[in-house]
C-alpha cells in the first residue's frame, strides 16, 4: 500500500509539480493551499508524512508545525519544510520546532523523494510494538485480543446494562470501524466490510484508542460497552 503524503504550500505551480512528481515516485499524494486546510486534512484523514511550505499568509509553516506537535495524535507524525528560506537562523528555528528535515527551494526532487523514503523507513522502524523480550508480537496475540472480545460479547447485555453517560465526537467512519471492532472482526475484515485499505482501518484504530484513552482492542471494546457508545 502507498504511504500517503499531505503537500501543504500556496504556490499552485509548484504544488502541482511536486505533486506530480511524488505520485510519478509511487505515493499517494493530498494537496492544500494553505495551513488552515492542511490541518483540517490531517485530522480527517491522518497522513504518514507532511510536506509544508513556511511561508503562507495568515497560518505559517511553523504555526502549523506548533499545531500538529501540540496534539498527541501528530506528535510523531513525519514533517518536511520546504521553502525558499535557506538562512542557518531559519533552518534552527525549523528543528526547535520539530520539524524532521528541512530543504531549501530550488531544491532536486530526487532529495525530496529520498529525504521522504528516509522518514517513512524510519517512522516504520522506531512504530514496531515489541514484546518484554525485544520482540515483535505475531499474528497470535492479535487473535487472543480477538478471543477475549468475543468472551467479553457473550457479556454484553451485562456488560451495557447501565450505561456511563459519556460523550466522545467519533466521525462516522470511526464509529464504524467502532462497531466493527466490537463485532471482533480483525483489520483485515473490516477493511473488506468497509471497502478501504487494512492500513486505513488501521490508523482508525489508532485513532479510537487515542480518543478512548485505551491501548488494546480487548480494553477498547470493553470501554465502548460500558459507556454505550456502540451503535
Amino acid at each position: 500500500m502507498a504511504a500517503q503524503l499531505l503537500l501543504v504550500d500556496d504556490e499552485p505551480g509548484l504544488r502541482e509539480a511536486v505533486k506530480d512528481y511524488l505520485q510519478d515516485s509511487g505515493f499517494t499524494v493530498q494537496v492544500a493551499s494553505n495551513a488552515r486546510e492542511g490541518w483540517e486534512l490531517v485530522q480527517r484523514d491522518t497522513p504518514d508524512l507532511v510536506i509544508s511550505d513556511i511561508m503562507m499568509p495568515q497560518v505559517d509553516g511553523y504555526q502549523f508545525l506548533k499545531q500538529m506537535r501540540e496534539d498527541p495524535r501528530f506528535k510523531a507524525l513525519p514533517v518536511v519544510f520546504l521553502t525558499a528560506k535557506g538562512m542557518t537562523t531559519d533552518r534552527i528555528q525549523g528543528y526547535h520546532a520539530g520539524v524532521d528535515a528541512y530543504l531549501p527551494k530550488p531544491f532536486d526532487p530526487d532529495e525530496l523523494i529520498a529525504i521522504v523514503e528516509n522518514l517513512l523507513e524510519r517512522r516504520a522502524a522506531t512504530s514496531q510494538p515489541t514484546t518484554e523480550n525485544g520482540e515483535t508480537p505475531d499474528i497470535a496475540d492479535l487473535a487472543n485480543q480477538i478471543a477475549q472480545i468475543k468472551a467479553l460479547l457473550t457479556q454484553r447485555n451485562v456488560i451495557a446494562q447501565n450505561p456511563t453517560q459519556i460523550k466522545i465526537d467519533f466521525t462516522p467512519r470511526e464509529q464504524s470501524v467502532l462497531n466493527l471492532v466490537t463485532e471482533g472482526l480483525m483489520n483485515k475484515e473490516i477493511a473488506r466490510r468497509l471497502e478501504t485499505s487494512v492500513r486505513n482501518v488501521e490508523k482508525y484504530v489508532s485513532r479510537l484508542f487515542s480518543k478512548t484513552g485505551t491501548n488494546s482492542r480487548t480494553e477498547l471494546v470493553r470501554f465502548a460497552l460500558e459507556n454505550g457508545l456502540v451503535k
